[in-house]
């Protein structure tokens, strides 16, 4: 281990993002007794996606009970699929109980960070001119936060309300107004059944219809809830189920897709579903062209029956621009609205959100423009040569498509090690070695064949789940070998280098 110099740090973890990776991650290392760390967030309270979307119809689209930490499992979910005010009410818990609140900064927001080789820290900017330095930054901002607006002609002329489904103005009164829905995207699905019975008329724009699945939601009885919460491992079972589910439509479906038949059995009970659509033509507009599993499907149970109704039409003639009154498609026909609703989805594997701001590393390197030269990618999902103190939730290669959830746990547990090794042998730099970077990266791309996304139609699918390389950052493994590896990847990957004997560490 060599030795470098080093000053004290304002903090010696600072954490971007108080969503539930946050939280997550600062209930870790209080776990750990490294107490000195804050949490800078943008918003005014917890919560990260479930603060940010309130939309009608907001709704958890995996199971609930694998929707929750490992640790701090709730037991008296309303619903499978837990409404997003349920959501909140549980990122409220846990910030709570593990007093996360007192360690966040709210209404912050992280401009620009940049690694200081002589002093081995962080030098944060943030919002109203302030600075900040940690030795250890650890990026949990996750990846639906940032609303991604359309590209359309006239859209800033538009003279009644636009609104986006991530920054839900909830003094809207849509009852008796001509509505227009962009996209057709999980938030689209969700949303559309909630509004259309309460508005005038509701146009839907489409662009790329989606598999939409039925959903095994209902209440969860009160006497089940009570069970769980008094019957010692009933809960657990309970998760148990929840995580098998989760597991063999996503994970398994996706990464090992031809021994895992799941895919060809959803793709007949999508079709099933949309014979739901009385009307042929529209049936076949709403009947997508590409194999499940291309991009992200839905699960609703009335999305598909919406278009039954008279007051509901699907537009996929594409929109040439919008106007003062209304918006206008390619082929000059024009809709008359009041308000349109964006539900044009999020910033995912992108400029502007990948990193969600700028990122300067050893030597003056922008993580940005690295990614773009090197393609996105990071050892386990965590960390990035040239980029050393610096630690992700969310990075490429990190999420297998289980719940977020494992993520968290997963990607802490990994960042934990690192920490614990460099508090133990006086560390002041942790950085992940280019050869080992490189080996991660050669074994997540030799074992993508077998996915999911590589087939011929996901071309047709317009999917987020592909970046600008052509890559699907998704890490090819099951959850047990994701969570095994985080608990066992060899340290010597990363490189840990002392404070010069003398150094203000």
């Amino acid at each position: 281990m060599s030795t470098v110099t080093a000053v004290s740090p304002d903090h010696e973890v600072v954490i971007i993002g108080a969503g539930f990776s946050g939280i997550g991650t600062s209930i870790a290392l209080q776990r750990a007794g490294i107490q000195d760390h804050v949490l800078i967030e943008e918003g005014d309270d917890v919560g990260g996606t479930w603060h940010w979307n309130t939309y009608p119809g907001v709704a958890v689209d995996i199971p609930s009970f694998s929707y929750q930490f490992s640790f701090e499992r709730r037991t008296d979910w309303s619903r499978i699929y837990a409404p997003g005010e349920e959501l909140r009410g549980y990122a409220d818990h846990c910030a709570t109980k593990y007093g996360i609140r007192g360690r966040t900064r709210f209404g912050v927001r992280v401009l620009s960070a940049r690694f200081d080789d002589e002093a081995q820290l962080w030098h944060l900017e943030l919002s109203g001119d302030e600075h900040l330095t940690a030795r250890f930054v650890v990026g949990a901002t996750g990846v639906l936060t940032q609303p991604k607006p359309p590209e359309i002609p006239g859209l800033a002329s538009f003279g009644g309300t636009t609104v986006h489904t991530a920054r839900w103005d909830h003094d809207l009164d849509l009852r008796g107004r001509r509505v227009a829905v962009i996209g057709t995207g999980a938030s689209a699905v969700q949303l559309i059944p909630a509004i259309a019975e309460e508005v005038a008329h509701l146009t839907v724009f489409q662009r790329t219809p989606i598999w939409c699945l039925p959903k095994l939601d209902g209440a969860v009885p009160k006497t089940v809830r009570s069970i769980m919460g008094r019957v010692p491992g009933s809960d657990l079972l309970a998760r148990a189920v929840s995580q098998g589910f989760v597991e063999l439509t996503f994970p398994l479906a996706a990464h090992y897709h031809r021994k895992v038949p799941v895919g060809a059995i959803g793709t007949r009970i999508a079709l099933r579903a949309l014979q739901q659509v009385k009307d042929p033509e529209t049936r076949e507009k709403l009947t997508p062209k590409y194999a499940l599993g291309c991009k992200r499907p839905s699960f609703h149970n009335e999305y598909l029956q919406t278009f039954n109704r008279p007051d509901v039409l699907l537009e996929t003639d594409p929109i040439a621009e919008i106007t003062p009154t209304g918006i206008t498609t390619a082929g000059g026909t024009e809709h008359e609205v009041d308000v349109i609703v964006l539900a044009t989805g999020f910033k995912v594997f992108e400029n502007g959100n990948m990193p969600p701001f700028s990122i300067t590393g050893s030597g003056g390197v922008d993580l940005e423009a690295w990614w773009d030269e090197h393609r996105y990618q990071a050892y386990e999902g965590v960390s990035v040569p040239g980029f050393p103190n610096l630690f992700t939730i969310l990075g490429p290669y990190g999420y297998n498509g289980s719940s977020y959830f494992n993520l968290i746990e997963t990607q802490t547990r990994h960042i934990l090690r690192c920490l614990k090794r460099a508090r133990t042998e006086g560390a002041v730099r942790v950085e992940i070695r280019p050869e080992a970077n490189e080996r991660y990266f050669r074994s997540v791309l030799a074992r993508r064949g077998g996915q999911i996304f590589w087939q011929d139609s996901c071309a047709n699918a317009n999917s987020y789940y592909f970046d600008k390389h052509g890559d699907v950052p998704f890490r090819p493994a099951p959850s047990l070998e994701v969570a095994w590896r985080s608990g066992h990847f060899d340290l010597d990957d990363y490189r840990f280098e002392r404070a010069a004997v003398g150094a203000a560490a």
